[in-house]
């Protein structure tokens, strides 16, 4: 949904397969309700031609496009609503071997980032193009992301199967929906997380990190397809897609805002999951089923919710409700878009394009998340501002709502109008929302100064929220190896976080290259570690150095006493 409230949707005419080159059917259209009926009564054709789009975003001046091989960038002529030029592919690399799971659901995250997902049966080794293999990234399942402008590629996360979904909630925190296995996921950048096949691409992961979900919608103990089409008292069936947080305007209940709307394809219907903090992560819970379609044709594949705070919901009607490579069995001329309001919206105009940067800094108070998360993008794409930069410094010094502040934050980040000082000042803010994210921004570009690695090992010995202390365990992965120490010295020795969901298994994904580093000092710290398994985990790592010196630093710690256990094991760790 654009800056006017207008629906930007991808027709993919040449699914399952991949058509020869210049022969694509694909195309992107815009659809616009001009009168407030309800109905979208203008259509726009953008772009013709394309070739197997699996997802479009839209921002920064242009239409991002998913089209495997290749991620592109088309840019829009703002007075026609044609492309004002070629397509220009950004990256490419990236596999198509099973077409129902590519790269998918491009999202803006808080941080300016482009995110995506990627299914676990397709293999990508993703860069620029003519990038060398040693400039490029290889994955399968997990979640990525892409910066507009500074061209950074990276795995945010790794694991699940085919993950569908994607949203941030009032926090910033990701959370994907996904198929065959448990359907739900808090998303931790440097997380590794259960997979529905293979093997992690770090030999020494060892374990992973499960479900955040506290149930899964099938019935019965012989694996999630055999709960198909039996599983309506659970919520449908394994298969999802599509995910929403809702954070619209204040006439949907509130008992909707931070929630996670999912179809389940299976069910025919819209889950809803209630996430809740619990430990440094969160524990999503089930709740009651928000429609039925009573229509197994009906294959709502994503929503989002635009100015008014109603939802658009797009519908793949479809006999098949699975992939199929052979394209005689799909029906292709019947999707549906559907629109979701309370009775109390109103038709809002709109052209956020147009506004002041004072007005649009004034959005970031909007209730409705739409309008923030516009003016975010069209202030990263305005650049740099002073004026701006004071203004929503203001909202993050003095506004009492966490949640403001962080959108200021946030846009304060993409407009690159804080100072490494800025940040080193909010790791003493009082909120654990603002710490974690003051950590996750210097971390950001891999280059901690030494100012912020010693304020990093100050929190993670006294501060007393698992979330900052998570997000410490996260920012560890983007640092030198050399340079983590005295941080994870510190955090390991945490007794509160050795049974929580996501510390011991990240803190051992931090701590795991060290061992590569120097043997002897991993070890000492896991020695110190709460968790049940560091030691075990660390003692492997550094055996399968198999080095003499190596070995030799092993045959010490085997002939010491063994550790007592401390507390009850941590079902990941």
């Amino acid at each position: 949904i654009d800056h006017r409230g207008r629906l930007w949707v991808a027709e993919a005419h040449t699914y399952p397969t991949r058509a020869a080159e210049g022969q694509g059917k694909d195309r992107i259209l815009i659809f616009e309700d001009t009168n407030g009926d309800g109905s979208l009564d203008k259509r726009i054709v953008f772009k013709e031609g394309l070739n197997l789009i699996s997802s479009i975003e839209v921002g920064m001046g242009g239409v991002w496009v998913a089209a495997a091989p290749n991620l592109m960038y088309i840019p829009i002529d703002k007075k026609t609503d044609k492309p004002a030029g070629e397509p220009q592919i950004v990256l490419d690399g990236w596999g198509y071997q099973d077409t129902h799971e590519m790269l998918n659901n491009l999202k803006w995250g808080p941080d300016g980032w482009l995110y995506g997902t990627h299914g676990v049966f397709t293999q990508s080794n993703v860069g620029k193009p003519g990038a060398p293999d040693s400039e490029r990234t290889r994955l399968n399942a997990g979640v990525w992301r892409y910066h507009p402008t500074s061209k950074k590629f990276e795995l945010f996360a790794e694991g699940t199967s085919n993950p569908w979904g994607i949203d941030f909630n009032d926090y910033g925190n990701p959370f994907v929906t996904v198929c065959v296995i448990p359907h739900m996921f808090h998303v931790i950048q440097g997380a590794r997380y259960l997979r529905q096949a293979g093997n992690h691409s770090n030999p020494y992961t060892y374990d992973d990190i499960k479900e955040s979900g506290d149930h899964v919608h099938w019935i019965g103990d012989r694996g999630p397809h055999a709960g198909n089409f039996r599983s309506n008292s659970a919520g449908g069936g394994h298969a999802h897609a599509g995910a929403m947080i809702y954070l619209g305007n204040e006439n949907w209940p509130a008992e909707y805002r931070n929630n996670i709307f999912m179809n389940n394809i299976h069910g025919s219907r819209v889950n809803v999951d209630i996430p809740k903090r619990n430990g440094s992560g969160y524990t999503v819970g089930h709740g009651a089923d928000f429609l039925l379609t009573n229509d197994s044709w009906s294959q709502w594949l994503n929503f989002r919710y635009d100015q008014s705070g109603s939802v658009f919901a797009i519908d793949w009607y479809d006999k098949n409700q699975c992939h199929s490579p052979n394209p005689d069995v799909h029906q292709k001329t019947m999707g549906r878009i559907f629109k979701i309001s309370h009775e109390s919206d109103k038709w809002v105009q709109v052209d956020l394009a147009k506004a002041s940067d004072k007005d649009l800094v004034n959005y970031h108070l909007n209730k409705n998340e739409w309008y923030v998360r516009t003016a975010r993008l069209i202030l990263q794409e305005r650049g740099p501002n002073k004026k701006v930069a004071k203004l929503l410094k203001e909202i993050l010094a003095n506004n009492p709502d966490v949640t403001r502040k962080l959108r200021a934050l946030w846009t304060l980040h993409v407009t690159k109008g804080l100072v490494e000082q800025d940040l080193l000042n909010l790791l003493g803010n009082e909120n654990e929302y603002i710490r974690s994210w003051a950590i996750q921004l210097l971390a950001e570009d891999k280059n901690l100064s030494d100012a912020a690695l010693k304020r990093f090992a100050e929190l993670a010995a006294s501060d007393n929220s698992a979330m900052v202390r998570l997000y410490l365990a996260s920012a560890m992965q983007r640092t030198d190896p050399a340079k983590r120490w005295a941080v994870l010295e510190a955090l390991v020795q945490h007794a509160e976080d050795a049974n929580d969901h996501n510390m011991p298994l990240m803190l051992w994904y931090a701590l795991e290259p060290c061992a590569a580093v120097d043997p002897a000092k991993a070890l000492t710290i896991a020695q110190k570690a709460k968790a049940p398994k560091m030691m075990e985990y660390t003692m492997k790592r550094v055996g399968a150095i198999n080095t003499p010196e190596s070995k030799k630093i092993l045959e010490g710690y085997s002939q010491q006493p063994a550790k007592p256990a401390s507390g009850h094991e941590h079902h990941g760790m």
